[in-house]
């Protein structure tokens, strides 16, 4: 039993690069709706700025996972990917116009994409296959740790006097701890590529069971956009702009807990049903999100609204793993990330747009019912695609 509560020292230090890269992250994201309001752009061009870098993002998880399924090693892209993040994101500190941060966004989710299905390769084959939940659990946990660490160090900077975008320079330390951590790992012959039997990795066809899951999973996400906009709902609701990272701490707090315990669970329960959960927790939290009316209710919600990414976030990786064989694993984690990815333009463009032509009402409503609507796919998929099977290694 103390043998399975350790974890491999790979898991260990990809979740301290993530920590890390998640201080240097979170240090500026809560702040970037303020860095645009200095440009005099609204919603709708936070909807732009998050939907196009995330869309960049999409493209080059899809390609990092087809590189990395015929790579002989997976760290190098790991190591790149977590390495451009760290140099272009403090820039946000010198831009001066919005095309300019948009630019800068773009470059950091490029890093983004070339390392997650990489990264998400090497977690799955550094631990045994009964435990690669309670892996991406803790990887998600230490996410978001990273996440709690980095508004607090924003906060604390600016109620030092610290100009707002120094705080976006300051972002390049964190980010330099994030690339010692993962050169650090050592990758081991178990954790390089599969062998195929001579078959071109790009010819084995993706399980169709898998192709209609990251099609919910997709949809669901259409609904999902940029936490950003529930940051601005805060405000709009009279959350000070200085307790607007502070906000972001207790979301992400939430967050880690759930996000431990829920890939632990998923070691040991249908991993769709914590994931039909998570959506019905996001239906009512977004709900409520739209009808709030004070800032207290705000806070609530985002204690609760954690909870949906503690039952969503690791179990879904989990479950793709299952469905994916070995020898295209990393292009099976890099369609789902280029999957969730390519949701964004149309996620962001479409809240941002019903927020301003509309209401912010109408705009959460609208996720609400996507994630309902979600559910109900998933719940069918499962009940119909035959029993969940766990697939070795």
């Amino acid at each position: 039993m103390a043998s399975r509560l350790k974890l491999p020292r790979t898991v260990l230090l990809l979740g301290l690069t993530s920590l890390f890269t998640d201080v240097a992250g979170d240090m500026v994201f809560p702040l970037l709706p303020l860095l645009l309001a200095g440009m005099h752009a609204g919603p709708l061009f936070l909807g732009v700025v998050e939907g196009i870098s995330d869309a960049v993002a999409s493209v080059f998880k899809y390609l990092g996972g087809r590189w990395s399924d015929g790579a002989p090693a997976k760290k190098p892209m790991v190591l790149l990917g977590y390495s451009i993040a760290a140099v272009t994101r403090p820039l946000l500190g010198v831009a001066g116009a919005v095309w300019q941060v948009v630019a800068i966004r773009s470059i950091d989710r490029v890093g983004k994409g070339v390392r997650s299905a990489p990264r998400d390769v090497l977690l799955t084959t550094a631990v045994d296959s009964k435990d690669v939940g309670r892996a991406f659990g803790f990887h998600q946990a230490m996410d978001h740790t990273g996440a709690i660490i980095g508004p607090l160090l924003a906060s604390g900077l600016l109620a030092l006097g610290v100009p707002l975008r120094y705080v976006f320079l300051a972002a390049i330390v964190p980010g330099i701890l994030s690339v010692i951590s993962v050169a650090l790992v050592k990758e081991t012959p178990a954790e390089t590529s599969v062998k195929t039997g001579g078959a071109p990795v790009s010819t084995l066809p993706l399980p169709p069971r898998l192709k209609k899951l990251i099609f919910v999973l997709f949809l669901f996400a259409l609904g999902n956009s940029s936490d950003a906009f529930l940051l601005l709902r805060a405000k709009q609701l009279g959350v000070p702009d200085p307790q607007l990272p502070i906000l972001w701490v207790v979301l992400h707090i939430s967050k880690m807990i759930c996000s431990w315990l829920g890939g632990i669970a998923s070691d040991r329960m249908p991993r769709h049903r914590l994931i039909l959960a998570g959506w019905g927790v996001f239906a009512v939290s977004y709900a409520g999100f739209a009808s709030a009316t004070a800032p207290w209710h705000m806070w609530a919600l985002f204690v609760f609204y954690g909870l949906f990414y503690g039952l969503t976030e690791p179990v879904e990786k989990a479950l793709i793993k299952d469905f994916a064989p070995a020898e295209i694993r990393g292009r099976a984690f890099g369609v789902y990330h280029a999957a969730l990815g390519a949701a964004a333009i149309p996620a962001g463009l479409l809240m941002g747009a019903l927020w301003e032509k509309e209401s912010p009402h109408v705009a959460l409503s609208l996720g609400a019912a996507v994630g309902l609507v979600s559910a109900v796919l998933l719940f069918v998929l499962m009940q119909t695609g035959g029993k969940t099977t766990r697939q070795p290694g």
